[in-house]
């Protein structure tokens, strides 16, 4: 099959252009074999790759990614490993309590392979760190849906703390929010520092990491032959961790949801411009509507910044213009001034897009999709503990090994058909559009 289109990720994504400059490319050129290929660098993969090397500690893995490590949607994520339910087309995150307690068991599976991880690889601690995280609540409807949120978790067993307006501006610095919602279970993570570690860590004579390597075919002669611009590398077992580009290669057609979502990042707060802020140091809210402004306040390498993620856009193409992106920083920036007018002269480094896939029925698309050919796709709008899980459990799937979780996946249902175009842009723009606009002081 040749691959319909490649990644596109636009605006420079500004987790990365924090950290160093990475060493060289190590690119595809001529022809390789492996007894694994997983394609894909970003959460999935990388979690493939390392489950892979644990089971079979012999075998040659071969990773392939279209771009550099970082630069695509997993260096985009707002760093968000969340453990708790966090469905976005949800009114307040929480679903059915027997299905939202398997959901937070299997997140916190992966929030812990993410961990050891991390540990086993030295990364640094602003790389991860399980701090927990806010619903922060700017109106009464969005502090009506923290206390529902609450008593779900309550029947779920699962702690949280209700803060006040008082707590909130001594968190933060700012009056702007009316209360908010501690869980502790979440992850924060530098998610370009993640990535980039972990892939650095995993890269060894029997692991090829391969960037600037998209897959343009992939077929099946024998093996798996998987053909790039400069190369091609022939493997009998292939894990895609593609996320939305499954359908690119051919999978999963008119099952797929693809959305971006966008953030900013300002600049590095002064010394002075971080005292009249006040606040602690480091925070990490999600909005209690899910349509409203995700907000991060980090210190570490590069200074201390804080980060703006709203707006959501329907692109079945998965393309998006660099007008958009200047479109959606001015929204950035009304958000950015009305939390914190107190840093008004401070302006955006960053702004940038990220590629979401979601599914009608909020299913993973995962699974053996041809002979030795394994899906690790769909993560719904949570990248990091859902592709983490996913590439995990693809890797112990491919590999014959049983577990609960691989069972409790395999048992959900497939990815529901969307609606035929152009009523699937229509009626998902619609939705947007109206779900942001009564999300309100939220955005």
């Amino acid at each position: 099959m040749k691959v319909r289109s490649l990644p596109n990720d636009p605006g420079p994504a500004g987790w990365n252009c924090l950290l160093p400059a990475p060493s060289p490319a190590q690119v595809l050129t001529g022809s390789e074999t492996a007894d694994w290929l997983v394609v894909g660098g970003g959460f999935a993969g990388l979690a493939a790759v390392r489950r892979l090397s644990q089971l079979h500690p012999s075998d040659r893995i071969v990773l392939l990614e279209a771009r550099r490590i970082a630069e695509g949607p997993a260096g985009r994520n707002s760093g968000f490993m969340i453990d708790l339910p966090h469905d976005l087309a949800s009114a307040d995150y929480g679903g059915a309590i027997a299905e939202d307690k398997a959901q937070t068991h299997a997140n916190r599976a992966a929030i812990r392979f993410a961990e050891q991880m991390a540990q086993d690889f030295d990364l640094p601690a602003e790389a991860f760190v399980q701090s927990g995280k806010i619903n922060a609540a700017a109106t009464e409807k969005g502090h009506d849906h923290n206390r529902d949120y609450a008593a779900h978790l309550a029947q779920m067993d699962e702690p949280c703390r209700l803060l006040g307006a008082g707590d909130m501006a001594r968190i933060t610095g700012t009056q702007y929010y009316q209360s908010g919602l501690f869980t502790p279970g979440t992850a924060m993570i530098q998610p370009a520092m993640f990535v980039r570690g972990i892939a650095g860590a995993l890269a060894s004579e029997r692991v090829r990491i391969l960037e600037n390597s998209p897959v343009i075919a992939l077929d099946r002669d024998g093996d798996w032959v998987a053909t790039t611009p400069k190369g091609r590398v022939t493997a009998p077992r292939v894990i895609l961790a593609v996320n939305g580009h499954a359908n690119s290669f051919g999978y999963f057609p008119k099952r797929l949801m693809h959305v971006f979502t966008y953030a900013s990042m300002t600049r590095a707060l002064s010394q002075d411009e971080d005292r009249v802020l006040g606040g602690e140091a480091t925070w990490n809210m999600t909005p209690a509507d899910p349509m409203g402004t995700t907000v991060r306040r980090v210190a570490g390498l590069g200074g201390s910044r804080i980060i703006i993620r709203n707006r959501f856009t329907y692109d079945p193409a998965m393309v998006v213009s660099d007008r958009r992106i200047a479109h959606v920083a001015k929204d950035h920036r009304r958000a950015f001034a009305a939390r914190f007018p107190m840093l008004k002269e401070v302006e955006f480094d960053y702004s940038w897009g990220g590629r979401l896939c979601l599914s009608w029925n909020n299913v993973a698309a995962f699974g053996e999709v041809a002979p030795q050919l394994y899906a690790a796709c769909c993560q719904n709008g949570l990248g990091t503990a859902k592709g983490t899980l996913n590439g995990m459990l693809a890797a112990e799937m491919a590999s014959g090994i049983a577990s609960e979780l691989l069972s409790a996946q395999l048992a959900t249902a497939a990815p529901k058909r969307v609606p035929p175009s152009p009523f699937d842009w229509i009626g998902a723009t619609a939705r947007l559009k109206y779900s942001e606009y009564i999300a309100g002081r939220e955005m």
